[in-house]
């Protein structure tokens, strides 16, 4: 953890943050206290997409002189506004979280394992010379956050609250140093499915020049400069039919390592292989979950290296996300070869993994992993 005492300037220019409430989510700002007739009244459930949506509330805490978070709260949606010298507007230091809440028939908000996601971002934090809000704060605040939106929050069977935690470096620096002022928020957006295809089978491309990560970089925390780097590849891919590209190492570029925001797992008859951690891949927690569960369930699970020659020989191929959940993947191509799985719809080992992992994070079952949050 980073723990260097600094001197916090105001060079953010962020708004004073109101209304104090990190000791209970209860004391959230009540959201009907907004207009009916704002842009929710007139939104259709059924058109929700993967797009933002301006909602009520972001959470917003700063980092103290001493290096702790203290005294979150609430504002209004808005726009923030930073200084040109803020630290993340020149050297991108900024990590960011990615979690999903529900909402159960009896109007009951359910969070999936925030804590993983709270100390996930405590690492990526640590990896880019920043403190972060420790996990209880963390997790305090995406309830707090949620609460005050759940209005937005869709029923079950129509999307989910995306909810977005941001930690950043806000303020002014010339040169390349840790800056002296952070920031932490999180902003929430009702959405459907990542993919416009839902739970039809995806079709990626094995990227044979570019690369995700390299070792000894920041592969393996959710750093916001890994993403502007794989745009190249990403637009390249779905200009050419292809819903998202699957990378390979940066040393052999042989093996395996993940899809632009999702792990990867590949099933051959009752094995189900996954590229293993080795600082240049997400640590997704669905890729954890799934891996639970498949064990569980009796599945042999390996946690290897995985050749890209291994997918023409695999029964299924899938690939998860914390915003994804599961994906089936239907074709995979690699050097104009394309080899093709099932057509239609989930495969049998795929759909029993779904089914496990969709039904406890929508409270459908019950929650014998002790993973959810329920929030009243």
């Amino acid at each position: 953890m980073f723990h260097n005492k600094r001197r916090f300037g105001s060079s953010s220019l962020l708004g004073p943050v109101t209304s104090p409430h990190l000791a209970t989510c209860n004391q959230a700002i009540p959201s009907d206290s907004y207009s009916e007739t704002s842009e929710l009244a007139g939104r259709s459930w059924d058109n929700l997409g993967f797009d933002p949506v301006p909602t009520d509330h972001m959470y917003i805490m700063k980092c103290s002189e001493e290096g702790h978070f203290s005294e979150g709260g609430l504002q209004p949606f808005q726009n923030i506004q930073l200084i040109p010298s803020a630290c993340i507007l020149n050297y991108g230091q900024a990590v960011i979280e990615d979690l999903k809440a529900y909402k159960k028939l009896d109007d009951s908000i359910l969070l999936f394992r925030p804590e993983e996601n709270g100390l996930r971002l405590t690492i990526g934090a640590d990896r880019l010379c920043m403190p972060a809000p420790t996990v209880e704060q963390f997790v305090e605040a995406v309830k707090v956050t949620v609460l005050a939106n759940r209005r937005w929050i869709p029923p079950a069977d129509k999307g989910f609250l995306h909810i977005r935690p941001l930690l950043m470096e806000s303020g002014a620096v010339l040169s390349l140093t840790p800056a002296p002022e952070f920031t932490f928020f999180i902003y929430v957006t009702p959405v459907e499915n990542y993919f416009e295809e839902g739970l039809k089978p995806i079709n990626l491309v094995v990227e044979n020049e570019l690369h995700h990560a390299t070792p000894g970089g920041v592969g393996q925390v959710k750093a916001i400069s890994n993403y502007a780097a794989i745009l190249k590849a990403q637009v390249a891919a779905k200009a050419n039919g292809f819903s998202d590209v699957l990378y390979l190492d940066s040393i052999h570029n042989r093996y395996l390592e993940q899809v632009s925001t999702a792990n990867i797992f590949i099933v051959k008859d009752k094995t189900i292989c996954t590229p293993v951690l080795r600082g240049t891949i997400l640590p997704g927690i669905a890729r954890k979950s799934i891996i639970d569960i498949a064990c569980s369930q009796g599945f042999q699970v390996e946690e290897r290296l995985v050749s890209v020659e291994e997918l023409f020989d695999a029964d299924e191929v899938f690939c998860s996300g914390d915003a994804v959940c599961l994906l089936p993947v239907g074709s995979i191509t690699y050097l104009d070869k394309r080899v093709s799985y099932k057509e239609r719809g989930l495969g049998a080992v795929s759909q029993q993994l779904y089914s496990a992992l969709i039904s406890i994070q929508m409270g459908l079952t019950e929650d014998k992993m002790g993973w959810t949050v329920v929030l009243k």
